[in-house]
């Protein structure tokens, strides 16, 4: 197994200290170092280059999404080794959330989260795979849907997304979504998470995953999130 390099930037010491603990005790993941305020992250990052640095938003000095923004802007020559950033963090409005992404933040999760979807995320982050919280995932999808009903110009890099595009009615036609596909499609739109659809649909949560897995797979997308903006743009769900 791949070991993961880790950092983590974050003010509150028991969070981060706590954080620190949990992780180093999962095989193939190992924390190199942690900081305080963003600058402390800022200089950590750099010199230790790590896979992923975990960052909160909230920083005493410069905040997570400028300390996002500046790492960007250092790595941007470098064409390997680039650190990926995972926000992890309480603010789940949607300015707070596509801010983040457009300085370049990878993943984004709540302080919620519990330590095995943490590493999932981890784990999906490192492999180049978006991973969104369910809660997060719902925020983005109502933006989404608020720019497709009264477009507003975007902040930053973010997408402005367009009523009903015949490319993508399309390509989730061809793509033969099933009915309960598209079902757990609008419980994503809704924030469920795996365990919430299954307990909804009467089904297990590995039947739920086997689902998703397809509907991916039928749609050529990474995530959950962006195939539900996919059918949501198709105007399959609403």
């Amino acid at each position: 197994m791949t070991e993961i390099r880790l950092v983590i930037v974050e003010d509150h010491d028991l969070t981060r200290v706590g954080l620190e603990a949990a992780l180093q005790r999962r095989n193939g993941l190992r924390v190199v170092g942690e900081a305080a305020n963003g600058f402390q992250g800022l200089h950590l990052i750099q010199s230790e280059k790590p896979d992923i640095a975990i960052v909160d938003i909230g920083l005493p000095d410069i905040d997570g999404i400028e300390l996002v923004r500046r790492v960007h802007e250092n790595q941007a020559k470098e064409e390997t080794g680039k650190t990926k950033v995972l926000m992890l963090t309480m603010h789940k409005t949607a300015d707070a959330v596509m801010a983040s992404f457009a300085a370049g933040a990878d993943s984004y999760c709540m302080k919620d989260i519990d330590i095995d979807n943490l590493e999932q995320a981890i784990r999906a982050t490192h492999a180049g795979n978006p991973w969104i919280d369910p809660q997060i995932a719902s925020i983005v999808l109502q933006k989404f849907r608020k720019d497709a009903i009264d477009p507003q110009p975007s902040l930053g890099k973010t997408i402005n997304i367009k009523g009903l595009d015949p490319e993508y009615e399309e390509i989730v036609d061809k793509a033969g979504l099933t009915d309960r596909e598209i079902e757990i499609l609008q419980l994503i739109v809704q924030g469920s998470s795996n365990a919430e659809i299954s307990s909804a649909l009467y089904v297990t949560v590995g039947t739920i995953k086997t689902h998703i897995r397809h509907i991916l797979n039928k749609l050529c997308v990474d995530d959950r999130t962006h195939a539900a903006v996919l059918a949501l743009r198709a105007g399959i769900i609403e």
